[in-house]
C-alpha cells in the first residue's frame, strides 16, 4: 500500500511484568489490511508521519518523527484497560516525494477503514494538515453508513489554521479547506477552537473566522477560573451536532509543557484545561475520533512533549473505554 508503513514492534518496549501491567504488553501490532472488525471495544493508533505541510507553512520540520516518539513513550505507561478492551498499533501513513496531498488521501481511506471495522481511531502526527485527511475519512464513513449526520470539530490550538490555500495546502490551511468543502456541499461547517491567541493569528485570520461563523475561545479566557463557562460552551456545541472530531495541536500548550513542537510559545494553555474539557466531550457520548498534531521530537527537552502527548492518549483511551 502506497504511503503506508506497517507497525514497528520495536517501539513497544518497557518494563516486563508478564501480567499486562504495561501498555507494551497489551498492544497488538496489526497491519491495517489484517485488522478484523472489532467484536468488543477496540482502539487503533495510526501515525501520520508527515511534516511537508509544516515546511510549506514555514515551520520547523521534524514532526514526521512524531508518531513513533509518541508510541514509544505510550508503550511504557501502565495499563489499566480491561481485558474486554483491545489496543492496536496499525502503523503509519507516510509521505513520499513530498506528496502531502496523496498522504492526506491515504489517511482519509485509513480512517474510513478503521471506523468501518468498529475501531476508535487515534491519529498521531505529524503536521496539522492531517486534519483535512482525518475529517474526510470520518465524512466518507458517515456518508456511507449514516448519511446526513453532522460532524463538529473541536480544535485545541493557538491557531485557527484557516489560511487560504491559494497556492498550496499546508499545515495552516486544513480547516479552511474543510469549510470550503462544506460550502460546496451545502452543509454546515461546525468548528470550535479553544485556546486561540492574538499573537498567533493575524487580523485576516480573525476575519476569516468571523466570515465562517467559527466559535472560538481566546487563550486568556481558556483558564481554570472560567472552566464552568467553557464547559457550558462545549456542551452547547456538542448538543447541536451528531458526532465530534477532536484535534489537539501540541503547539497550543505553553512551551513550559510542550517545547517539542513545530511552533513553540510560552503563552499557551495548560494540560489540565485540555484534560477537563476532554472529560466533558467524552461524556457527551459523541466523540467519534481524535488526533494529536505537531509532535516534533527534534526540539523536545527530556522527552517532555512526547510524554505529554502520550499522557493525553493514555487519558483518552482509558476514559472512552469506561463510558
Amino acid at each position: 500500500m502506497k504511503h503506508y508503513e506497517h507497525p514497528k514492534k520495536n517501539l513497544w518496549t518497557g518494563r516486563i511484568s508478564n501480567k499486562w501491567l504495561y501498555l507494551h504488553e497489551k498492544v497488538h501490532c496489526t497491519p491495517l489490511e489484517e485488522l478484523p472488525e472489532a467484536q468488543k471495544k477496540s482502539i487503533a493508533l495510526l501515525g501520520y508521519a508527515c511534516d511537508v505541510g509544516v515546511h510549506r507553512n514555514q515551520g520547523r520540520i521534524g514532526a514526521a518523527e512524531g508518531p513513533d516518539a509518541i508510541k514509544s513513550s505510550f508503550a511504557k505507561m501502565p495499563n489499566h484497560l480491561g481485558s474486554n478492551v483491545l489496543l492496536h498499533d496499525v502503523g503509519s501513513i507516510t509521505c513520499a516525494n513530498s506528496d502531502m496531498e496523496s498522504a492526506q488521501n491515504q489517511l482519509a481511506k485509513a480512517v474510513t477503514t478503521l471506523l468501518d471495522r468498529k475501531q476508535f481511531p487515534i491519529v498521531l502526527g505529524g503536521g496539522h494538515d492531517m486534519a483535512y485527511g482525518h475529517y474526510n475519512g470520518i465524512k466518507t464513513y458517515l456518508d456511507t453508513k449514516k448519511a446526513g449526520q453532522t460532524i463538529g470539530i473541536i480544535n485545541f490550538d493557538a491557531h485557527f489554521d484557516l489560511r487560504k490555500n491559494i497556492e498550496q495546502s499546508n499545515s495552516g490551511t486544513p480547516f479552511y479547506q474543510i469549510a470550503k468543502d462544506c460550502e460546496k456541499k451545502g452543509i454546515d461547517f461546525n468548528y470550535l477552537c479553544l485556546g486561540i491567541r492574538k499573537d498567533a493569528n493575524d487580523r485576516n485570520l480573525f476575519q476569516t473566522a468571523r466570515d465562517l461563523d467559527v466559535i472560538y475561545v481566546m487563550n486568556d479566557t481558556f483558564q481554570v477560573p472560567l472552566l464552568n463557562e467553557i464547559t457550558t460552551w462545549i456542551n452547547a456545541f456538542t448538543k447541536n451536532v451528531d458526532h465530534i472530531y477532536v484535534t489537539i495541536d501540541l503547539d497550543g500548550f505553553s512551551s513550559a509543557y510542550a517545547p517539542g513542537v513545530s511552533a513553540a510559545s510560552p503563552m499557551g494553555f495548560s494540560p489540565y484545561m485540555v484534560l477537563e474539557c476532554l472529560k466533558t466531550i467524552i461524556g457527551s457520548g459523541k466523540l467519534i475520533s481524535l488526533d494529536i498534531a505537531e509532535m516534533n521530537p527534534k526540539y523536545d527537552i527530556d522527552g517532555q512533549t512526547t510524554k505529554l502527548a502520550a499522557s493525553l492518549v493514555h487519558h483518552v483511551v482509558h476514559t472512552i473505554t469506561q463510558t
